[in-house]
């Protein structure tokens, strides 16, 4: 049984932007010591999209966010607010998401950037709903942009594999019936930060000759240690999101877990005990787009209906800070 009391907010649309470009892991065996077995066999990735020199984190969220709007029917002065999330911003000031804004031209709208890595559009849908439910807005457009190809050293083979660029979108609106966001749950753990991040570049290290000859200012990554710590919280978020929905995982009709690796994706769907049919993978062909991974699964999911309208979906991420999070929505 879902829990009694109505939802709040729901998803009414969505919207993806992926750039055209393709580059596969053969192409990578150029660049690095590596090859395509070794990374299917360890991630699951053939493949990422990665963005032009000219094409930058808010051209892709505005992109994805002019198909959210159109199919929700919503023009850009109907917008009240514009969440962002980014691990890479076209620059420190202002926010992507002011950017946004103006290639939008959303006149009526705040906007706002906020970081929270992976986890980042689950975390944008749990504060599209507060912002919602105090009536602070009624239309608000949740996007999730990341251009990694910016933020990742080429020459380390251990995460110049893994990343790709893209963007999500979705519009969420006050819900009307039974339809919408049933659960959220969200949690960090800042004391493992140094697990996965970027040492230099802000002002704590601020960008200089050093931090570019030690090349501290790209993604660092412990492998081992984020893969375990990633599989735990991906499982107690799935485990609370859907006890706080009153369902159990017979009850989800589909499964779009954050695209970072095959195997915390299987690990993550055995302990929920989701059989791999219901989980939605597309990690093949874009690789880990950080926070812009569950929007851009979601859309295609919906494009190729493997979500219907009354579906019930469980929406699960892991990402730096350590952050995490999941939501049920009835769509």
């Amino acid at each position: 049984m879902i829990q009694s009391r109505l939802p709040r907010a729901r998803v009414v649309s969505t919207g993806r932007f992926n750039p055209p470009r393709i580059v596969t892991n053969h192409e990578l065996e150029s660049l690095v010591d590596t090859n395509d077995e070794w990374i299917r066999t360890r991630t699951g990735i053939r493949e990422r999209r990665i963005a032009d020199k000219d094409v930058h984190a808010a051209d892709m969220a505005a992109a994805a966010g002019r198909i959210a709007m159109e199919r929700a029917g919503i023009t850009a002065e109907g917008l009240d607010m514009i969440l962002l999330s980014t691990a890479t911003p076209d620059r420190l000031l202002p926010s992507t998401a002011c950017d946004v804004q103006a290639l939008l031209g959303a006149r009526n709208a705040a906007a706002y950037d906020y970081a929270t890595a992976c986890s980042g559009f689950l975390y944008g849908l749990s504060m599209a709903e507060a912002h919602i439910a105090s009536g602070q807005a009624e239309t608000v457009l949740v996007c999730a942009t990341e251009k990694m190809s910016s933020i990742v050293d080429w020459t380390d083979r251990t995460t110049c594999v893994l990343f790709g660029d893209g963007a999500g979108a979705a519009v969420v609106q006050k819900a009307t019936d039974e339809r919408g966001i049933m659960s959220t749950f969200m949690k960090s753990d800042g004391t493992l930060a140094e697990l996965l991040w970027r040492p230099g570049g802000g002002s704590r290290i601020p960008l200089d000759i050093a931090v570019l000859d030690e090349r501290s200012h790209y993604v660092k990554m412990a492998g081992p240690e984020v893969f375990k710590s990633a599989v735990r919280a991906m499982c107690e978020a799935a485990e609370t999101a859907m006890a706080r929905a009153g369902v159990t995982s017979d009850d989800i009709d589909l499964l779009v877990p954050h695209q970072a690796n095959i195997r915390i994706i299987e690990a993550t769907a055995k302990y929920a005990r989701m059989p791999m049919e219901k989980v939605y993978v597309n990690v093949d062909r874009f690789g880990n787009m950080s926070s812009a991974s569950i929007p851009v699964a979601l859309d295609e999911a919906c494009e190729l209906g493997r979500i219907q309208p009354g579906s019930l979906v469980l929406m699960v991420a892991f990402g730096a800070g350590f952050t995490w999070a999941a939501n049920v929505v009835r769509f």
